[in-house]
């Protein structure tokens, strides 16, 4: 005989059944994406979670959440017996019952579940804790040649086309960077070419001066070992040391799939590609997996910003790498800047690609697309040069 259970949540109510078979429902709330829900329930860290939430969902992996809707979690929902653990569940595993208590006690400290399961006889088991949590994940070093690197190196040699001719043969410096994984999102693309300004009567398009800069950066982790990978790719633009960047509307992401033009499915589609090779790397075990996603803000006219740094607020490593970036731009902009100051922030934010992606995410404004003088650090070829490498001296800073 089947039991009902219905416990009033804070953003809704849960719907519970004592057959194991059953899984727990929550509904999606404004600004959720899968990631940021299996997060709320300690789920995120573990593929089979995330691939049993699709498949109980019927979900596609770039498709969004409905607010309001329920979701099935990865969390089977056990009537408990009151007795122990292990008779509820049927498996007479001392070291498994310890951890799903664990994760019932931690559930209800975080307010997840208003209710310890001992007094409403509600047992929430993780789908991972009974399929996946012991896999033996062997160590590995993922080398930059490989040929699915970010820029498809030709026959596993030095030469990356995405850069262009002129800067397609990259030298390895050294390997300070062996191990280390990378994603590159340069912002908007495809369809929408983000931000717009002028100047000389030509339209400045944030999507090519970030793209550029992005390929920049990309480049030197490259030729310093690491693993990287630019989400957003041009088949022919390359690295371009012109001042005015032509705006073209051609850019793919990776695995040359074309860029939705609605700006959340836009969103979805870059958080769930760089999930999908975060899963990958991490199964190679690969720890060291960090996201740098590139954008031009605009302002009014006559506004003049400095570089933007954002974190999100419960990414504790995302912030302390938003901070090294900061530090290093800061000093670069003080020495060599005529009057030594500098006016960028850092700042932690709840914003999609920072709260979606896996790996630590920091979000990075070059300036005003607006602004005269702001456009003067994009539009020139060493400015752009220049901000790719103290980019990558604050990734590397200690």
């Amino acid at each position: 005989m089947q039991l009902r259970f219905v416990i009033a949540f804070l953003l809704g109510t849960f719907a519970l059944s004592a057959a194991p078979t059953e899984y727990l429902k929550v509904p999606a709330v404004n600004g959720d994406g899968v990631f940021s829900l299996l997060r709320r329930y300690a789920l995120d860290q573990h593929s089979c979670n995330h691939q049993l939430f699709y498949d109980l969902n019927q979900q596609k992996r770039n498709q969004g959440l409905h607010v309001g809707k329920y979701y099935q979690l990865p969390i089977r929902i056990y009537a408990y017996n009151g007795k122990s653990i292990r008779s509820t569940i049927g498996k007479n595993d001392w070291d498994l019952a310890v951890k799903i208590q664990k994760y019932n006690e931690e559930m209800h400290v975080q307010g997840r579940r208003p209710v310890d399961y001992r007094k409403d006889k509600v047992l929430w088991v993780p789908h991972h804790l009974l399929t996946c949590d012991k896999v033996d994940i062997p160590a590995a070093v993922v080398p930059a040649s490989q040929g699915e690197n970010l820029a498809n190196a030709e026959g596993g040699s030095r030469k990356f086309p995405i850069f262009g001719k002129k800067y397609e043969n990259v030298p390895l410096v050294d390997n300070s960077l062996a191990g280390r994984v990378f994603y590159i999102v340069s912002g908007h693309g495809g369809p929408d070419p983000g931000a717009i300004g002028k100047r000389s009567g030509k339209q400045l398009c944030e999507d090519e001066y970030a793209y550029d800069v992005s390929l920049r950066l990309t480049r030197k982790l490259i030729a310093h070992g690491a693993t990287a990978y630019m989400i957003v790719r041009d088949p022919n633009d390359g690295i371009r040391d012109a001042q005015i960047l032509k705006c073209d509307y051609d850019e793919v992401v990776w695995g040359d799939e074309k860029i939705f033009r609605s700006q959340k499915a836009r969103l979805t589609q870059r958080s769930s590609i760089i999930n999908e090779l975060y899963e990958k790397h991490r199964a190679q075990g690969v720890v060291d997996q960090r996201v740098i996603a590139i954008h031009v803000d605009s302002r009014s006219t006559n506004t003049r910003t400095d570089l933007f740094f954002y974190y999100h607020p419960e990414s504790s490593v995302g912030e302390a790498l938003a901070r090294r970036m900061y530090r290093v731009m800061k000093q670069k902009y003080e020495r060599y800047r005529a009057n030594g100051q500098y006016s960028g922030t850092i700042t932690g934010r709840d914003l999609h690609m920072l709260r979606e992606t896996k790996a630590p995410t920091v979000y990075i404004e070059l300036g005003n697309i607006r602004n005269i003088n702001d456009q003067k650090r994009i539009i020139l070829r060493d400015n752009r040069e220049a901000l790719a490498k103290w980019m990558y001296e604050g990734i590397i800073a200690k």
